[in-house]
């Protein structure tokens, strides 16, 4: 039964369900249900797609994630953020709307789906860790604006190029801004400002379905469609039909490297929040391996179906954790209430507003622009400020897919700087005490003319070998040529590699021709273990080693140790007899 758990996480639930959960359930489902139906709508309109197969994809995929998935909050769906990735991916390939282009769509949820799919199961969900906040943050913030500022056309009534560069949806807005379509601002500036007091008066009630249900009424009954504003029209009533994606050789070649991008911005967009509902709940439960490939399936066998990609949605798993759920089979019903309104409700979208599926995107985007953290890091901290704004940048001016490529970049060239060139300073002795500490933050420490202390606070490995004996001889030069003896307190650096072990042979044989003792002091085990595997004890001799810097300094000063030798080898030796 535990092998089964472990592939399939929904056993465990089902096994453990008990009947004080479902009254959560239930009304979490049904709220998140009512909420995807036009909040589907819009987000396929964004990804170019019909408003119908956002309804197609909020029904199989999370069939699939109720099985599979190991968050029990995290409500899978269509999104703002990948639908705008999608219309940016394959608007150029096909025209946005075509049979061709829908064909793409889906066969990019497939391709991403089994990206999903092959890095779960080889273990990669740790490559989420290789996007920092300020690159989440700065592309997410330019692909709402991005969103936003595609959703002008809708919100206005005139006819814009849909792209996923700013500028030239800015100049084409330029050039257009006269023909602004009176009847359908008013209904814009009247949806956005019901959803807003509705919100504010009460939060539970679905604003949203509440906009598409007055606005349908409203263009029905007033024939607000013969005045300028454009309705959604037929939508295809019925289950999707199954069928493959459709797609050839070179198609494939081509939605390769946006498919693997896709899949792990989804997932990184599913993880986040799904981790951010179990830090409030205090739990531990969400796997980031299982939930690739959960999502993974979702994607693939939505495909099936006429979905196109889908992931964990922010807005809607906040509401699906507020209203209750405590299962995932608050998407099962959630799944329900989308088949029901497949089947039976189709012919009440026929006069939906486009506007008011723009005005439901405006509002849900605007969340996703962050202005607190950017602030603070412009205080705090130039560098990551700098990755904010150059992926906010390459997102709003180069493209979706190129942002997050820069983005990606700019953290792997910040981790590498980071690990290359830790921190190494001088310490020095609290008068009266045993402590030591940085000179540059403390202005009363005792410094010894002939003796150099530093502290290296990382592991030792090829990347920073060099940087940590460039940063000796200069800190050496601190001395005036009075040097005598360098301590190197060791207890920050917690591995070591090859190619530090010979950095510091060579540096045992320079200090040994320049008549300097080179002392270490703070070593633990595993360190410990490799300078005793390469004979640095033998070579440089058991007396220079110490347990802390103050028996150093006592040995070079010629105090007797109160520990009494080598301590630091001997508990070592002491270790390994147990073991």
């Amino acid at each position: 039964m535990a092998r089964i758990e472990s592939i399939i996480p929904s056993v465990s639930w089902v096994k453990n369900y008990k009947k004080s959960q479902f009254k959560g359930d239930l009304a979490a489902g049904l709220t998140v249900g009512v909420m995807l139906i036009p909040q589907g709508m819009a987000y396929s309109m964004i990804a170019g797609l019909p408003p119908v197969y956002g309804l197609y994809a909020a029904l199989v995929p999370i069939l699939i994630y109720a099985l599979l998935g190991t968050s029990r909050q995290l409500s899978v769906g269509p999104v703002a953020m990948d639908s705008l990735f999608v219309a940016a991916t394959v608007s150029v390939m096909a025209i946005p709307g075509s049979p061709h282009y829908i064909e793409l769509a889906i066969a990019l949820a497939l391709m991403m789906g089994a990206a999903q799919l092959l890095f779960g199961l080889i273990r990669l969900g740790f490559l989420v860790n290789f996007l920092s906040k300020p690159v989440i943050v700065g592309f997410t913030s330019a692909a709402a604006l991005v969103i936003l500022f595609n959703q002008f056309g809708n919100l206005l009534g005139i006819n814009l190029i849909q792209t996923n560069q700013l500028h030239i949806l800015l100049a084409d807005f330029y050039e257009k801004i006269s023909s602004v379509h009176f009847f359908t601002l008013i209904f814009a500036i009247a949806g956005i400002s019901f959803i807003m007091i509705l919100k504010r008066i009460q939060k539970k009630i679905p604003a949203g379905l509440v906009l598409v249900f007055l606005g349908t009424l409203i263009t029905y009954f007033f024939h607000l469609d013969q005045s300028g504003i454009q309705i959604v029209k037929e939508v295809p009533a019925g289950f999707p039909e199954a069928a493959v994606p459709n797609f050839s050789w070179l198609e494939f070649k081509a939605l390769l490297p946006s498919a693997i991008a896709l899949a792990l911005i989804a997932f990184m967009e599913a993880y986040t929040v799904s981790k951010t509902i179990e830090e409030k709940k205090g739990v531990q439960e969400v796997d980031a391996n299982k939930e690739l490939i959960a999502l993974g399936s979702a994607n693939v066998v939505g495909s099936f179906f006429s979905a196109f990609p889908v992931t964990g949605g922010f807005s809607r798993t906040a509401v699906n954790n507020e209203a209750g759920a405590k299962t995932p089979l608050a998407g099962l019903i959630a799944a329900v209430v989308i088949l029901l309104a497949l089947l039976f409700l189709t012919d009440l979208f026929y006069y939906l507003p486009k506007v008011s599926l723009a005005v439901l995107i405006l509002v849900a985007v605007i969340g996703l622009i962050d202005l607190k953290s950017p602030r603070h890091w412009w205080r705090t901290d130039t560098l990551e400020f700098l990755m904010y704004a150059v992926t906010l940048l390459a997102t709003l001016f180069i493209g979706i897919q190129q942002g997050i490529f820069i983005g990606v970049i700019l953290s792997l060239i910040v981790l590498v700087y980071k690990v290359s060139n830790p921190h190494m300073a001088i310490v020095g002795k609290i008068p009266g005490t045993d402590l030591y500490r940085n000179v540059e933050r403390f202005s009363n420490v005792e410094l010894d003319p002939e003796v150099l202390i530093v502290r290296f606070d990382a592991g030792l490995f090829y990347a920073n070998a060099d940087y940590f004996k460039d940063k000796l001889f200069e800190f050496e030069k601190t001395k005036h040529g009075k040097l005598k003896a360098i301590i190197v307190d060791s207890s920050g650096i917690n591995s070591i590699d090859s190619t530090s072990i010979y950095m510091i042979r060579k540096l045992l044989l320079h200090y040994k021709r320049k008549k300097v003792k080179l002392l270490f002091s703070g070593l633990i085990g595993p360190v410990r273990d490799k300078f005793n595997q390469n004979r640095i004890y033998t070579d440089l001799g058991e007396e220079f080693f110490f347990v802390n810097i103050a028996e150093a300094e006592r040995y070079l000063k010629g105090e007797p140790l109160e520990f009494g030798g080598d301590v630091s080898r001997q508990s070592n030796f002491k270790l390994r007899e147990r073991r």
